[in-house]
């Protein structure tokens, strides 16, 4: 009789199924903080599960190269569009440069959030640089490093538009065919989305 009553005996056969429950609870705790995280990595890594569409026009840099990759020694503290051209600045770069200002307009009030710069590895022709110096005057120049520019973009030789964020990450580029809209509508989504510059 005292054996079936006693109160030591019957923490003892509780003792177990609290622990059983408490590894349990642990487990499942476990299992909802990274569970997320081991789903996102498994479908970055093995591609799986990936949308096929995209909201985005150029093509995405997401390498973690920047413009000093590119080959342009400057530091922007704004979001830029930057124009490059490694073999001179003829009428597909000359209509890059004139859409970067279009756009950067186009922005409307966050206008101020972006800048548009060229990058030229030769001398611009006289005419075609007087003509940025009188009707482009916040455009930003700078020489393009071509061994450089070479390693990131090998074969590129035409001009091309990227969208630079405001730590120098290159983001997107663009071909001398884009839309201005497609360009306009990526650069404020990336806006929207962005509270650094």
């Amino acid at each position: 009789m005292g054996a079936a009553m006693n109160p030591h005996n019957m923490s003892e056969t509780r003792a177990p199924q609290s622990r059983r429950k408490g590894r349990l609870q642990l487990i499942l705790v476990l299992l909802v903080a990274l569970g997320p995280i081991l789903l996102a990595t498994g479908m970055y890594k093995l591609q799986f599960w990936v949308p096929d569409g995209r909201s985005y026009h150029g093509e995405l840099i997401g390498n973690g190269q920047g413009r000093a990759d590119l080959g342009v020694p400057a530091d922007e503290p704004r979001w830029q569009l930057l124009v490059s051209a490694p073999q001179g600045c003829a009428a597909d770069c000359q209509q890059l440069v004139y859409l970067a200002r279009q756009v950067q307009i186009g922005l409307g009030r966050d206008a101020t959030r972006a800048s548009h710069a060229l990058a030229t590895a030769q001398p611009l022709e006289a005419n075609y640089s007087a003509k940025l110096a009188r009707e482009y005057p916040q455009l930003q120049r700078y020489p393009l490093d071509l061994s450089r520019y070479n390693t990131l973009a090998p074969g590129v030789e035409a001009p091309h538009l990227w969208i630079v964020d405001p730590h120098g990450n290159l983001v997107l580029r663009y071909d001398a065919k884009v839309d201005g809209k497609d360009l306009l509508n990526d650069l404020r989504q990336l806006l929207k989305l962005s509270n650094i510059g």
